[in-house]
């Protein structure tokens, strides 16, 4: 079952059974201390529901759990149908990281591992979700409520549904619950959540072309502005800096802190850096490579020269002190440095910036005459010895060789005429008649 990580199926006495289904839920969570034993003996399991939803519950009848199992966990009112996702010392870091803490001091109970009974009924209140979230949509939209219901979580018992919706203000749902109650026969939660949650809950693949982080990993958000863009000089085009949730991107925090660390050491350029050759105006900075890009144009890109920036802070102090340095570029202008050698020639990164021509093939073989050619071809006759390559002598020799090719081109074009249908075949001429007297006279 998608959401839920979980496949139903049948056992052989025909009971209900339900297995983890790897890869089908959100959050995932590497258990890379499950190889040692636990530090501190806790009694403490996540334990989680569908997409998102997780809770921490207390093992209190010392039941033998493992990652996996499906348990009956305490709701209020009735209980909940769950699947444990962490055991051990990792429980304390994962609580931890979110910032769970019980309500009022206590956590809620793991009552059982759930029997087929359980399971079958879990399993009807799933079926209802989807059906019962595109109902209470067409309900809200006639009553005109500016709200977007995203999603439907039914309790294991069937006793108790949550409905997850996004809205930009405040929503009075009380006339809502209401009309909730009446169609649905449950009690009924409401619960608003972000656009960036949302997201998750229904997750998705991103730009990236991974699965989203807030599906994945991410369980806290942050607030992200432009700033964090224009810092790490990215384009500010939105179509690009958004997500799926239309916000964006959380990906654009993650070197927020390095970007920032990293612009310390760039000094502030305010006035063009004075040279004697002229002045030079600052394009570009790259920050994480600690170089400064200056051009002797301010409206195009010319005399393009890249320095260091311990370069820039040397013509800085001496235009300070009314001073102007020969060049700005100075002594800091990189060396050329030989590409490594690789292995093969299939690991090179500039192997394909060589323009590989083709060589043409020339054939100074001189050509031999077609009636040449046409002699070496005939079959010699049995006993006779082979004739000496020789031209026709005189005038009459010539004419003969000039007949015979004259020859062979019209086989040829008549070949070709009558292959590709292009051309009528020539007719036949009378003998001794004119050209005109085989055509019919037509005096009327």
């Amino acid at each position: 079952m998608v959401g839920r990580g979980c496949a139903f199926g049948y056992n052989e006495q025909g009971e209900v059974t339900a297995q983890v289904a790897e890869g089908c839920f959100k959050l995932h969570e590497s258990a890379w201390q499950a190889e040692y034993p636990d530090h501190q003996p806790c009694d403490i399991f996540e334990v989680r529901f569908k997409n998102t939803r997780r809770s921490f519950y207390q093992n209190v009848n010392n039941l033998d759990l493992q990652i996996g199992d499906i348990v009956a966990v305490e709701a209020s009112p009735g209980h909940d149908i769950g699947i444990i996702s962490l055991t051990g010392d990792m429980v304390a870091k994962q609580m931890r990281r979110v910032g769970f803490n019980p309500f009022n001091g206590e956590f809620k109970k793991i009552y059982r591992k759930a029997k087929p009974y359980d399971i079958e009924r879990w399993q009807e209140a799933i079926a209802l979700e989807h059906e019962t979230m595109i109902r209470s949509r067409q309900i809200a939209a006639d009553m005109g409520l500016d709200m977007k219901i995203g999603d439907v979580e039914y309790q294991g018992d069937k006793i108790k549904a949550i409905f997850y919706y996004i809205a930009d203000g405040r929503v009075d749902f009380r006339e809502l619950i209401k009309v909730f109650a009446e169609q649905f026969h449950i009690r009924i939660e409401m619960k608003q959540i972000g656009a960036r949650q949302e997201a998750g809950r229904i997750g998705g693949i991103g730009a990236c072309g991974r699965e989203l982080c807030c599906a994945s990993w991410i369980s806290s958000f942050s607030s992200v502005t432009t700033g964090a863009a224009r810092v790490q000089d990215l384009s500010l085009n939105p179509l690009k800096l958004a997500g799926q949730c239309s916000k964006l991107k959380c990906c654009l925090m993650y070197e927020y802190d390095l970007y920032m660390d990293a612009r310390r050491a760039i000094p502030r350029v305010k006035e063009p850096l004075q040279a004697i050759d002229g002045e030079y105006y600052l394009i570009k900075t790259d920050v994480l490579a600690k170089t400064m890009t200056f051009s002797s144009s301010k409206e195009m890109m010319s005399n393009v020269v890249t320095i260091p920036v311990w370069r820039v802070r040397e013509i800085l102090a001496a235009n300070h002190n009314g001073e102007k340095v020969e060049s700005i570029a100075g002594d800091s202008a990189p060396a050329k440095s030989d590409e490594p050698t690789y292995r093969t020639e299939e690991d090179s990164i500039t192997r394909f910036d060589k323009n590989k021509k083709r060589k043409k093939r020339r054939n100074n073989k001189p050509q031999q005459p077609r009636a040449e050619r046409a002699e070496q071809d005939k079959p010699q006759q049995e006993g006779a010895q082979p004739k000496a390559d020789h031209k026709p002598e005189g005038a009459q020799g010539a004419q003969n060789a000039q007949g015979g090719e004259r020859g062979d081109r019209g086989d040829r074009r008549h070949q070709s005429r009558g292959r590709n249908n292009r051309f009528r075949p020539r007719r036949p001429q009378q003998e001794g008649g004119d050209k005109g007297a085989s055509k019919p006279e037509n005096n009327q």
